[in-house]
């Protein structure tokens, strides 16, 4: 890792943030689910922030990313940090970067006076999970995540 740092990314960047979610899509069998464009994350990221992006480089090159949010616990009475997305490109992955960018957003979260950084798995994704042990983080048994999308997410609003 001689030579890595980590940046947030700017709005010149929206490209390559579209290009890691678009690898990470791949990987998690969801490319057919990327409706996000560049115009969308310059708008989103950078304009209303609302979330935010941090690389992993080596050598001036982007070879992760992490993409992330402030959510509120209302049990802490605090604000949290969600982490979105995090990918690695496979060819990078094992050198410290994955564990670089938790650590970095776990430092981000603690200088914001934030009560806990949290994400989510698929549930078939091993590797990910193992990482996840791995740095002490507890996996949340007997909560089940649901969303609202598409026609019944306007049907809801609607009713």
């Amino acid at each position: 890792m001689n030579g890595d740092t980590y940046r947030f990314a700017t709005e010149k960047d929206a490209a390559t943030i579209l290009e890691f979610i678009k690898a990470l899509a791949q990987y998690e069998k969801m490319s057919d689910d990327v409706v996000a464009t560049e115009e969308l994350l310059r708008c989103e990221l950078f304009e209303k922030k609302h979330a935010e992006v941090l690389f992993a480089t080596e050598e001036g090159k982007e070879v992760g990313f992490a993409l992330f949010f402030h959510n509120f616990s209302t049990f802490l009475g605090r604000s949290g940090i969600y982490l979105e997305d995090l990918y690695v490109l496979p060819e990078y992955r094992g050198k410290g970067y994955g564990k670089g960018l938790i650590k970095h957003l776990a430092q981000l979260a603690i200088e914001r006076g934030c009560g806990r950084l949290e994400w989510s798995c698929l549930d078939w994704n091993r590797p990910s999970i193992d990482f996840y042990l791995s740095l002490g983080a507890a996996q949340m048994n007997g909560w089940t995540t649901y969303r609202l999308t598409g026609d019944t997410f306007r049907d809801v609003a609607n009713r």
